[in-house]
Formats: C-alpha cells, sequence, structure tokens
C-alpha cells in the first residue's frame, strides 16, 4: 500500500516535471496537504537565493537517497544537488524513455551518437545511432583504456541499471569490508535496504514457462551441463508487472526492449522508493541539472559550494554559490572522487590524504556472448531484466559470477550473453588534470588480464560441454571478451583508508562520503544493494554521533 509520504513524494515529482521546474520539494504546507493538487503547489527558490543551509547531498544516486532521507526523518533539511534531469514527464511521444534500439537524445548525455556495450551486429555497424546532444539518461565517461557506464538523473544509476539486486557472499563482505561488522550488516542493514527498495523475485514455477526467459533457461541449461551452478537472482523489477507484460495486459518495458536507456514501467528506481520517501517527507528539496564545479571550507568551518545550472541541451544558465555545515557526497564512484581530487589539487580543501584516489576497480567486469546451435534457440522476445546467474563465486581458483543476460533484438539471434564479474585484485586511481579540469583515470587494459582469463575459464568449459564457440561480431574488432567498459565503478575513496569507519573524509569534519567511492574496487555481485545497506549504516551512525 502506498504511504501519505511516498505519494505526496511522487506527486512532487510528477508536477515538478509537467511544470519545467528544476527545483523539486513539498512546501510545508503540503505535509497537510489533502488533495493532490495541493501536493503540486511547489517552491520554485533558486539555488543562489538559499544562503547557508544545515545540509547538502551531492548526488541522488543510492548512498545520496538514503542519506537524504534519514536526515529528513531526522528533522534534518537537505538539499540535493542532481547533475542530470528528472525522469518523470513523459516526451511527445508519450514515453519517459527511449526504447534501447530507437534511440533519440533522451538516450544519452550529451552525445552525438549513442554508445551502446555492443558495437556491431553480423560485423554491421548498426548498433549505435546518431541523435540529438542532450541531457540523456545515460552516460559513457571515456577514460583512455577504460569507458565507465553511469546514470544521469534524478535516482542516479538506479534508472539505468538491470535492476539486480543481489546481496554478496558474507565471505567475501567481510575480505573487502573488514572493519564493517558483518553481523549488522547481514542482520540488519541490508535486510532494510531490501525492504526499502522493493526487491522482490520472479515466481520460479513461471520462470520455467515464461517465454520472455527461454534464454535463461538455455544458458542454465549449458552451465549445468558443464558443472557450474545457477541460482535465481532477486530484483527491483515488479515481477507480477512482468508476468502481466508477458500475457499481454499492460504495456510491455522489460518485454518491450527497454533496459539501458531507462524503463517506463516495472522498475523500481530511487524516484519511486528512497527519493520519493525522502521529498515526501517535506525537508527535501532537488535542484535538478545542477553540477557542482567547486568545495572549498571557509573560515568558520561551512562548505562554500559552486555550482553550474543547465538546461536540458547543455546551455550554461549560470553559476551559484551556496554554503553548509554538513556536506555529504553521493555523486558516485566516478563524481565523489573527481570533486575531492579537484579539491585536493586545486589547493581548495588541501588536507585531503592522498589515499584519496586510489583504490578504484570494475568489480571484475567483462562481458562475452556464446553461439548457440539452431536447435537451441534463446527466443524472439527477451526481458531485459535478468532473473538468473552463474554462481561459482565459492571457486577458490577462479570465482566468477556471471549475470545470463538478454540480447533483446526483437527476433531469434541463437545468442547466449553474459556479464561477468571476477575477483580482480589489480586497481587504478584518479589524478587531476589541470588542463581539462578533470580527474583522469589510471587504469590500463593490461590489469584486466586477470579478469579475461578468469572468464574464459569459465566460458571456454561451457563451449566445449556444448560445442559452441564465442560470438566476434558483436563488441568490434573481432574481440570475443568486451573488456574496455564496465557498469559497476567501485572505489576512489576507500572507507577505513581515505575515510574513517563511518564515511567521514578524513581531515575534514563535516565532509562525509556516502556512496560507491566507499567500496574497494570489488565486491562480487551487482553492487547498489551493498551501497545501499552501508549507506543505511553509515547514516545511522553519523545522526547518532554527529547530530546529537
Amino acid at each position: 500500500m502506498l504511504s501519505r509520504r511516498r505519494f505526496l513524494g511522487h506527486a512532487a515529482l510528477q508536477s515538478a516535471a509537467a511544470l519545467g521546474l528544476s527545483c523539486i520539494s513539498l512546501p510545508s504546507r503540503a505535509t497537510g496537504a489533502r488533495s493532490f493538487n495541493d501536493a503540486m503547489a511547489l517552491p520554485k527558490a533558486a539555488l543562489g537565493q538559499l544562503g547557508r543551509v544545515p545540509a547538502i547531498v551531492i548526488g541522488t544516486g543510492y548512498g545520496g537517497a538514503v542519506t537524504a532521507l534519514r536526515l529528513a526523518e531526522a528533522g534534518v533539511p537537505v538539499v540535493m544537488l542532481e547533475m542530470g534531469r528528472l525522469w518523470t514527464q513523459p516526451g511527445s511521444d508519450g514515453k519517459v524513455f527511449t526504447k534501447t534500439l530507437a534511440p533519440d537524445g533522451r538516450a544519452m548525455w550529451f552525445k552525438d551518437k549513442t554508445e551502446a556495450p555492443l558495437k556491431t551486429f553480423l560485423g554491421l555497424d548498426v548498433i549505435n545511432k546518431k541523435i540529438p546532444r542532450y541531457a540523456g539518461v545515460l552516460d559513457r565517461v571515456n577514460y583512455d583504456e577504460m569507458s565507465v557506464y553511469v546514470g544521469r538523473g534524478v535516482g542516479g544509476g538506479s534508472l539505468v541499471n538491470g535492476a539486480m539486486a543481489v546481496t554478496p557472499a558474507r565471505w567475501y563482505f567481510e575480505e573487502m569490508l573488514p572493519g564493517v561488522n558483518a553481523s549488522e550488516m547481514y542482520g540488519t542493514y541490508f535486510p532494510r535496504a531490501n525492504a526499502q527498495l522493493g526487491v522482490n523475485q520472479v515466481d520460479p514455477a513461471w520462470f520455467e514457462t515464461a517465454a520472455c526467459y527461454r534464454y535463461a533457461r538455455v544458458s542454465r541449461a549449458a552451465a549445468s551441463q558443464s558443472g557450474f551452478k545457477t541460482v535465481f537472482v532477486p530484483s527491483v523489477y515488479n515481477a507480477k508487472y512482468m508476468e502481466a507484460e508477458q500475457a499481454n495486459t499492460v504495456p510491455r518495458s522489460a518485454l518491450g526492449q527497454e533496459v539501458i536507456y531507462g524503463n517506463n514501467a516495472g522498475k523500481l528506481s530511487l524516484d519511486k522508493t528512497y527519493l520519493a520517501d525522502a521529498v515526501g517527507t517535506g525537508r527535501v528539496t532537488i535542484y535538478t541539472l545542477h553540477e557542482v564545479r567547486r568545495i572549498e571550507q571557509q573560515s568558520n568551518g561551512d562548505y562554500l559550494l559552486t555550482v553550474r545550472q543547465i538546461d536540458e541541451v547543455g546551455n550554461v544558465l549560470g553559476s551559484f554559490q551556496v554554503s553548509c555545515g554538513k556536506l555529504f557526497l553521493g555523486a558516485g564512484s566516478l563524481g565523489t572522487t573527481e570533486l575531492l581530487v579537484r579539491a585536493r589539487d586545486t589547493g581548495t580543501l588541501p588536507k585531503l590524504s592522498t589515499q584519496v584516489g586510489q583504490g578504484w576497480g570494475h568489480n571484475g567486469n567483462v562481458m562475452t556472448a556464446r553461439a548457440n546451435h539452431l536447435w537451441n534457440p534463446t527466443g524472439a522476445v527477451q526481458s531485459t531484466m535478468p532473473a538468473m546467474g552463474i554462481n561459482d563465486w565459492a571457486n577458490p581458483a577462479n570465482p566468477v559470477f556471471a549475470e545470463i543476460t538478454p540480447l533483446p533484438t526483437g527476433f531469434e539471434n541463437w545468442i547466449s550473453m553474459y556479464l561477468a564479474i571476477t575477483r580482480n585484485p589489480e586497481r587504478g586511481h584518479f589524478e587531476y588534470d589541470a588542463a581539462t579540469d578533470t580527474a583522469k583515470l589510471r587504469w590500463t587494459r593490461a590489469q584486466n588480464t586477470i579478469t579475461v582469463n578468469s572468464a574464459k575459464m569459465m566460458f571456454d568449459k561451457i563451449n566445449r560441454q556444448q560445442g559452441t564457440g564465442y560470438r566476434t561480431d558483436l563488441f568490434g574488432g573481432g574481440k570475443v571478451f568486451a573488456d574496455d567498459f564496465c557498469y559497476h565503478p567501485l572505489g576512489g575513496c576507500v572507507l577505513d583508508v581515505a575515510t574513517d569507519n563511518i564515511g567521514r573524509v578524513n581531515g575534514y569534519k563535516g565532509l562525509y562520503v556516502t556512496d560507491s567511492a566507499l567500496i574497494p574496487g570489488s565486491i562480487g555481485v551487482n553492487p547498489f544493494v551493498t551501497i545501499t545497506a552501508l549507506a543505511e549504516r553509515n547514516i545511522e551512525r553519523v545522526l547518532a554521533q554527529d547530530f546529537a
């Protein structure tokens, strides 16, 4: 049942988009609103008019959303700054998001052409399309030898991920974050995160006959026959909605080729859960298309932020300053790290540790695809929400967790595709580049060797057993392992290294990291549940210790 708080938050998010506002909040009287129209009466205060506020959260992804909600529940007014736009208002086609195979400007963040994970199909350049430059929902941030996919908009990565809500193996969590009490995490914070995120699972009986998961059953059989175990994975996509999609009783989203550029239905992205609840408290205001460019500490200990506002086609509307007593960085592994590296190396936060910018990893990501026999089709209609993975993470010599992913072309393609997560101890780091005023990731393709070899061992075995081979026509240049991009950026401001045990940045009181930058490069599964649960743990302690 929809709570009153969430109802009000949804109303504010919907009406802000309808009115074309870059400021999303409930007026104080809306906390006592009796109707939808009452909740639509939104304030329009420009950021530059605020002066000083108690707390600012940069970013509206998992860590930032958790932090804003819990601060607001504790009575703290919160300003959230988001560089992307709000994705709740349909475009001229009646859809908020565009299909994967029919992209337009909504697809990507200020690109002239889409940059999808697949480069070609049957060797033809038919995947990526020219698009107008626009503040689209997906960004591919390209460094010298690694590219990183990130979500742009209110909800961050939750808008563009595959919704796989996986809790990591406890033994590996303990190894990667030894300073965090695992009993508390698995007894309290993981369950809290799963409940708030709306994690659910497909019905196993329905799965066995659903045409949209034939591709997963084909991969499951191949894995099982090769000695590998498969597991169902939880999701924040509404399983009952997907059943209705299969029955053609609701508009199709997961079954309508929607995923990397957003889902128009079914997915419980953060704007429908944590962020709706946060705005519904009446204490959270979100400013969209506002990018923080500079952080400095004032003589009284407050933090002064310089923020650039743009419109949806990239025009700069102005630059503003706002200060706060407490500053929480939730801009993601790339965004949070860049803000801090820039502040340290330009001298605005000179006491930042040399550990800031270190410990980055791609969670061992690599993609590959196998060609099945003609008598083993994978299905013309494929759910874009993975429901199963090959779990060989307990293998002491070669741990791999491989998502069984779709290739939703709309026609039979006989392809089994995977996003493998491997255990790669290699780490990258960020360096400030004064010429571009950005932080550059230092990572070499040679550092992917362990990742590629681990995935190759698993899928070579499956191919030998099945008498199949790899597809060479998907990733460009005849490659069979796509190791030049990742979906799971982690690290850059590692917990207990660049911060203390609850995310306080070393050297600066009132400055916190609350997102994936805290996780040291690897967690063994899709990371967003871990990011959410860790943020729940940290903000609970911050509130108890720093706001008492």
